[in-house]
C-alpha cells in the first residue's frame, strides 16, 4: 500500500512538472505576438470613476482579464494580493457593464484597480488574443515581462521585484 502511494505521488509530481514546462512554453509562444512597445498611458478612468495616474517612479503591472475566463478566475486572487503591494491596473475585457463588473468584484472580495474595456479598445491596442495576459513595466515604462496564461503569486512578486531594480 505504501509503495503504491509513493509510486502515484511520484507520477503526479512528474505530471505536474511536465505540465508546468508545457504551459510555460505555450505562454512564451503566445506572448511573442503581443505589443512590446513602451507604456504610453498616463491616466485612466477606473470603474469606480476615479482617475488612476501612473506613478513614474515604480514598476506597474497591467493585467487583461475577463469575468467569463476560467483561468482569470483562478488567477484573480493572485492579482488582488499583489495589488496591495505594487501598482496594478487591470482591464476587464468584454465582461459586461460597469455595474456587472463591480458586482463581480464585490462577490469575490477583490479590490484591484479595474478599467472596463467593454469595446476591447485597450486589448486591441496591445494585441491581446488570449486571457489572462499580464505585462510588467519598469519605472521607465519599458516592458520587462509579458505572460499569457496563469502566473502564480510568487512568480508575479518576483517579476515585480525584478522590475523595480
Amino acid at each position: 500500500m505504501k509503495s503504491k502511494l509513493k509510486h502515484y505521488t511520484k507520477e503526479l509530481l512528474l505530471f505536474l512538472f511536465i505540465m508546468t514546462i508545457f504551459a510555460n512554453i505555450i505562454s512564451l509562444y503566445k506572448s511573442s505576438d503581443l505589443n512590446k512597445n513602451s507604456l504610453q498611458l498616463n491616466q485612466l478612468t477606473l470603474i469606480n470613476n476615479q482617475i488612476y495616474s501612473f506613478n513614474h517612479e515604480k514598476p506597474v503591472l497591467i493585467h487583461y482579464w475577463a469575468t467569463w475566463c476560467p483561468t482569470c478566475k483562478v488567477e484573480a486572487a493572485n492579482i488582488d494580493f499583489l495589488s496591495k503591494y505594487y501598482d496594478v491596473v487591470t482591464f476587464a475585457v468584454n465582461s459586461g457593464t460597469k455595474t456587472e463588473i463591480i458586482e463581480y468584484l464585490l462577490e469575490n472580495n477583490y479590490s484591484f484597480n479595474v478599467v472596463n474595456d467593454a469595446n476591447s479598445s485597450y486589448s486591441k491596442e496591445f494585441e491581446i488574443a488570449a486571457f489572462p495576459t499580464t505585462f510588467i513595466y519598469n519605472k521607465n515604462r519599458e516592458l520587462v515581462f509579458s505572460e499569457v496564461g496563469y502566473t502564480s503569486t510568487i512568480g508575479l512578486f518576483f517579476r515585480m521585484w525584478w522590475a523595480s531594480l
